[in-house]
């Protein structure tokens, strides 16, 4: 792996990362966790998120280039992560999802006919016995929340391995650890919801799919602008914050049980403590 580019190295990393979406939706379409195991799960998630910002993302950047760099990079990463939240089109598109296209045509002979048309109509078909809209859009709406911030964990990949190969690891293992719970956390309540199990096992799946974007992103710019890698490690700390505490806490416990995510918290962070120590970062 070493002979390599470490652009394909990045590239790598993040995507074996993403994967981790893909496990818990396929966690979640065979065997739906009940309240506490979600509210433990998604604990989980933001333990490993909490400690992964502050234990080692600020905590490099600060001792790389000092507590200006950490700071400013810190909240910039949180800031960011405020206006894109603020901007996304989130309930639009959960809109768009939930009532779909009207008037769609068969393919016999309609010059309209496309073969994305018809896997769109046969999907609409699968799940025309949707129970629950309210949770097919909260499904929906977790879906592109973690698309969108799984960009800026990338950029955390990417960062970490250039500065040091086996920090870049240990970030990619932290963070596929942390993306299990939020594949259960998108594709369970589009399961409950009525959305055919594989459909909602597709979408965790492709919102898991943005990490490596981000990742290749960051290691094109980063690999030209190296100095800008701690500020960068503190920048997606700062991102990872806001959305533990604006977005993963607050679901956890209102479709968890509060006990069970703290307990989770706690272990998420016992798992970093624990790739700290095996990595040797």
């Amino acid at each position: 792996m070493s002979t390599w580019s470490p652009i394909v190295n990045i590239f790598l990393l993040s995507l074996v990362a993403s994967l981790g979406t893909s496990l818990g939706g396929l966690i979640a379409v065979i065997h739906r966790p009940g309240r506490r195991s979600y509210g433990f799960l998604m604990g989980i998630t933001a333990g490993v998120m909490i400690s992964l910002s502050f234990l080692e993302l600020v905590n490099h950047a600060w001792a790389l280039q000092g507590f200006w760099t950490a700071t400013i990079g810190f909240g910039l990463g949180a800031t960011f992560m405020l206006i894109l939240d603020y901007l996304a089109p989130h309930v639009h598109f959960g809109e768009r999802e939930i009532r779909g296209e009207q008037g769609q045509v068969d393919s016999s002979g309609n010059p309209d006919y496309h073969p994305g048309r018809q896997r769109f109509r046969r999907m609409r078909q699968r799940n025309q016995w949707i129970t629950d809209r309210q949770l097919v859009r909260t499904g929906l709406l977790l879906a592109i929340g973690i698309t969108i911030h799984n960009l800026p964990e990338g950029i955390a990949v990417g960062a970490g391995f250039l500065n040091a190969p086996a920090f870049g690891i240990f970030i990619a293992a932290a963070i596929m650890l942390h993306n299990i719970p939020e594949g259960i956390a998108t594709a369970l309540p589009l399961c409950k919801g009525g959305v055919h199990r594989w459909d909602a096992f597709r979408v965790a799946s492709l919102s898991g799919f943005a990490e490596p974007v981000g990742a290749l992103l960051a290691a094109l710019f980063l690999t030209s602008f190296k100095d800008l890698v701690p500020g960068a490690l503190a920048f997606a700390g700062g991102v990872m914050m806001f959305l533990t505490l604006d977005e993963l806490v607050p679901t956890a416990r209102e479709h968890g049980h509060h006990h069970y995510t703290a307990v989770g918290i706690i272990v998420g962070s016992i798992l970093v403590f624990v790739l700290s120590g095996i990595f040797g970062v």
